[in-house]
C-alpha cells in the first residue's frame, strides 16, 4: 500500500509556490490555512493577530457570521447571470449602497483596480457629454505618490518607479500635483479637466493624513471650476477612519465615489463607483461592462456589509478603539518610533531605521504573533480588523513595544 502524504509544512508549501507562481508579491513567511474574526492560523496550528486586515478588506473580520450567512444562502440559489438578464439582489444592493454614500447611482465592478478604471472612464465621457471638452483632450488631476491600482492606465500616473518601470507606454491625460496642495491643484486645473482624483487619505504612502481643510478645499475648487471630485475609498471608507467615509471628516460629498476592498466583506470581489446621477448617466448600454459585475453573490454579500454598516456601530468602534491606538503609538515615539500618523483604526508608522527596514520589522512582529505589513522604507501600517478589541489592540502594542526595544 502506498502511504499517505504527509501534510506539508509551511516551508514545503512556500518553496511549491517558487516554480509555479508569478513572482509579484514578497509575502511574509506565514502560510494562513484558517481564520476566524482577528485571528488567523497557519498550517502548522500557531495563531496569529492579524493587523493588517487585507488592506481593507477584512474591515469586519475574517468570515464574519452575518456575511458568511448571506454568502451561504445565496449560494443555495443563484450565483451569476451575468449582466445579459437582471438578478432579484442587485436592486436592494444598490439603493442601500446609495442611500449609505448620500448619492444617487451605482456601477457595479469586481476588484478596486476596476473601480478605479470605470471613474475615469466614466469622467472622460462626462467631461465630454456634459461639460464640453473637445474630443480626446480631456485630463484628470492626481496627486503625487498616489496609489489607485496596477493596471497600466492606473500606473501611467503613478509616482512610484517600481510600480512603473518597463511598463510604458503609459496613458497621457494625467497632471501629478503635490498631495496636499492646494495652491498647486488650482495652478493645474484647466477647462479641459475632467476631474480631480484623489485619496482622501493616502493608504500605500504611510497613512497619510491631508491637513485640516484640504479636502474642503478639492470640493470647492472642482465645483467652482466646473470638474468632478473623485474620492477613491477603497482603503480608507467603509468604517475605517471612525467614519463611514473618510471624506466625511470634513463634511464633503464628493461627485463620485470609488469603494472596493470591504464591500466584498473579504468573501468575494466587489466594487463599485457611486456618483451623482448626471454623472453616471453618461453611459449607454455597451460602452461598459463587466460580466461578474453586481452578480448575485457579490450583490447579496455587499448588502449584507451595507447593513452592518447602517447600524454605525463599526465606525463607532473605530473610532474608540482608534484613541487607544493613537495613545499607545504616542507613548513609542522616542522609543523606537520617530513619529506616526492614525485616524481611525488605520496608522501608518515610522520606525527608527537604526532599528531595521519595515519589512524586518514586520518579521520580528510576526514571530510574536502579530501580522502587519510594511510600506515604504521603515513604515509599518496598522489596520486590524474594526472587531478588534481593546485587549487585542493593546497586545499589539506591546509587542511593537517589545521587537522596538
Amino acid at each position: 500500500m502506498t502511504a499517505p502524504a504527509r501534510p506539508r509544512t509551511s516551508d514545503d508549501l512556500i518553496r511549491a509556490e517558487e516554480p509555479v507562481l508569478a513572482h509579484n508579491y514578497h509575502p511574509l513567511p506565514v502560510v494562513v490555512a484558517r481564520a476566524e474574526g482577528t485571528w488567523v492560523e497557519d498550517v502548522e496550528g500557531n495563531r496569529y493577530l492579524d493587523m493588517l486586515a487585507g488592506y481593507s478588506a477584512l474591515n469586519f473580520g475574517h468570515r464574519h457570521p452575518a456575511l458568511i450567512e448571506a454568502a451561504h444562502r445565496q449560494l443555495d440559489r443563484l450565483t451569476l447571470t451575468s449582466r445579459a438578464f437582471h438578478n432579484d439582489r442587485l436592486a436592494e444592493f444598490a439603493e442601500r449602497l446609495a442611500e449609505l454614500t448620500g448619492l444617487d447611482m451605482v456601477l457595479p465592478m469586481n476588484t478596486g483596480a476596476e473601480a478605479v478604471e470605470s471613474g475615469i472612464k466614466v469622467a472622460r465621457k462626462w467631461a465630454y457629454d456634459v461639460k464640453g471638452v473637445p474630443a480626446d483632450r480631456a485630463t484628470i488631476v492626481v496627486a503625487a505618490e498616489n496609489f489607485h491600482g496596477r493596471t497600466t492606465t492606473v500606473v501611467s500616473f503613478s509616482t512610484d518607479e517600481t510600480a512603473r518601470a518597463g511598463f510604458g507606454p503609459f496613458t497621457p491625460g494625467f497632471r501629478i500635483v503635490p498631495y496636499n496642495d492646494l495652491a498647486a491643484l488650482e495652478a493645474a486645473v484647466d477647462e479641459t479637466t475632467a476631474a480631480v482624483l484623489i485619496e482622501p487619505i493616502q493608504g500605500e504612502a504611510g497613512v497619510i493624513i491631508p491637513d485640516d481643510g484640504y479636502l474642503a478645499g478639492v470640493r470647492e475648487l472642482t465645483r467652482r471650476t466646473g470638474c468632478l471630485f473623485i474620492a477613491d475609498e477603497i482603503q480608507s471608507g467603509l468604517g475605517r477612519t471612525g467614519r463611514t467615509l473618510a471624506v466625511e471628516h470634513e463634511d464633503v460629498v464628493p461627485d463620485v465615489l470609488l469603494l472596493g476592498k470591504a464591500l466584498g466583506g473579504g468573501i468575494v470581489p466587489v466594487s463599485a463607483v457611486v456618483a451623482r446621477r448626471e454623472v453616471l448617466e453618461v453611459l449607454r448600454p455597451g460602452e461598459h461592462g463587466s460580466t461578474f459585475g453586481g452578480n448575485p453573490l457579490a450583490a447579496a454579500v455587499g448588502t449584507a456589509v451595507v447593513e452592518l454598516l447602517e447600524t454605525g456601530e463599526f465606525q463607532r468602534r473605530a473610532a474608540e478603539l482608534g484613541v487607544i491606538l493613537r495613545d499607545g503609538l504616542t507613548e513609542l515615539v522616542g522609543r523606537g518610533v520617530t513619529g506616526f500618523r492614525s485616524r481611525g483604526l488605520w496608522a501608518g508608522v515610522d520606525v527608527d531605521p537604526a532599528l531595521g527596514t519595515g519589512r524586518e520589522i514586520s518579521e520580528r512582529l510576526m514571530r510574536e504573533g502579530i501580522l502587519v505589513k510594511d510600506t515604504h522604507g521603515s513604515t509599518i501600517r496598522l489596520a486590524p480588523p474594526l472587531t478588534v478589541t481593546a485587549q487585542e489592540l493593546r497586545s499589539a502594542l506591546a509587542a511593537l513595544e517589545k521587537v522596538l526595544a
